[in-house]
């Protein structure tokens, strides 16, 4: 992995720590790379449930380098390939079988906020903020956050926030509804791994489907989602996991999902 993402296991979680505290953990494609070849083998271990992405020093993630936004500049197809890659970063998150949980402290900013509302789940703490200013420095989004603000809020109010580069607490995303749990400071992470349990205690191939479901739910005619709702759930209840759940509930003891 690249120095600046460090890679733990907390039971049947895996945590990606973005670690460059001197730059606010900022982004680079060397990151991107070593991102998606993590999310590549998590999801060839059968033994994890759950992914967090975090960052060191008490920040998520300040964004892009602007520094390294200067020197390409007049170089669109170097700029194309960092996209690019960031890009494939984010696809690999939303089309993962396992749940992935931002845990946010400090800056989400930039590139950094986009990754954190790819995500499935989001905790933040009270000193999390997120910001999109893209525009001070006459640059327009990457990172799929349009299409993430536009799903998730308001038209008008997405645009607001795409527009005039505001920052945004931990506390207002949650009250928009784009925060499942908002903590006290330091505790997001913790929070996050409390979550993975939790989702852990559930059949695997349920939690992969659902989350497969709710992608396509958002661009499928209704037709065509009905029918993978359909397919989905006769293999789920085919599977060894739905036998398991069903006997459990006939024995009135928990089940024991593989």
């Amino acid at each position: 992995m690249s120095a600046e993402l460090h890679l733990t296991r907390h039971d049947s979680t895996l945590v990606l720590t973005l670690n460059d505290p001197a730059s606010r953990n900022a982004l680079s494609p060397a990151v991107y790379v070593a991102a998606v070849a993590a999310l590549d083998d998590a999801a060839q271990d059968p033994t994890l449930r759950a992914l967090v992405l975090t960052g060191a020093g008490g920040h998520f993630s300040g964004g892009g380098n602007l520094n390294q936004l200067a020197a390409v500049r007049g170089q669109p197809a170097v700029q194309a390939a960092r996209v690019d890659a960031l890009h494939g970063w984010i696809v690999a998150m939303r089309t993962h079988p396992l749940p992935v949980i931002a845990a946010v402290e400090g800056a989400a900013a930039g590139a950094g906020c986009s990754l954190a509302l790819a995500c499935d789940l989001l905790v933040a703490s009270t000193t999390a903020r997120f910001g999109l200013a893209y525009g001070r420095i006459g640059a327009s989004p990457d990172g799929g956050v349009v299409q993430s603000l536009m799903q998730l809020l308001p038209r008008q109010q997405a645009l607001e926030w795409l527009w005039l580069a505001q920052v945004r607490s931990g506390a207002d995303l949650q009250r928009a509804g784009l925060v499942n749990r908002l903590t006290d400071p330091g505790q997001a992470l913790d929070e996050a791994l409390a979550l993975a349990a939790s989702l852990a205690q559930f059949a695997p191939n349920v939690i992969a489907s659902v989350k497969r479901l709710s992608v396509d739910a958002a661009v499928l005619p209704l037709a065509t989602h009905l029918d993978h709702e359909r397919d989905a759930f006769i293999a789920n209840l085919n599977h060894d996991n739905g036998g398991e759940g069903l006997t459990a509930w006939r024995e009135k003891r928990p089940p024991q999902f593989r």
